[in-house]
């Protein structure tokens, strides 16, 4: 339990801070998911016939014209963002990274910040691979999420956290 504990409070070693990043990030992506395809489905139509989710879980969706299912697309990650987004902030503040480098309301703002950055990059890349490409709602979140994850690591062990 002792080494458990340790494992879990341990923000130094870049193997373990890296794990954790992981797997707190895991916990963010997972939140993100769910708010995102709850309001893509129940809120914000964005789904296709087609889309992964549909399938398995045998969703009713009705058809969106393309143009409306980017808007919505939008819409619906910019809710999920910001409830992912404090989810990763708590996680990361107790597991992975040392806070102080900056006062709470900078840190908080600088997370946001950078991680707004990242996903509205991440967006506008799903946005092009809906408007441009005809690809699926699901294929256009996961090119997103892979782009912020990248992103955001760097930017807030090393701008953001001390280390």
């Amino acid at each position: 339990m002792v080494a458990l504990k340790k494992i879990l409070l341990e923000k130094d070693h870049p193997g373990i801070q890296f794990l954790k990043y992981s797997m707190c990030g895991g916990m963010a992506l997972a939140t993100d998911m769910i708010t995102f395809f709850l309001i893509a489905w129940l809120v914000f139509p964005a789904l296709t016939e087609g889309d992964f989710l549909v399938r398995i879980f045998h969703l009713q969706v009705e058809p969106v014209p393309e143009g409306i299912r980017t808007l919505n697309f939008i819409l619906g990650n910019a809710i999920a963002f910001v409830v992912s987004n404090m989810t990763a902030y708590i996680l990361n503040i107790l597991f992975v990274f040392k806070s102080g480098k900056h006062n709470r309301w900078k840190e908080l703002g600088l997370f946001y910040l950078v991680s707004g950055i990242s996903v509205g990059l991440g967006v506008l890349i799903g946005a092009v691979l809906i408007e441009w490409f005809g690809l699926s709602t699901t294929s256009s979140y996961v090119a997103k999420a892979i782009s912020t994850t990248l992103i955001n690591y760097a930017a807030r062990k090393f701008f953001i956290f001390n280390g």
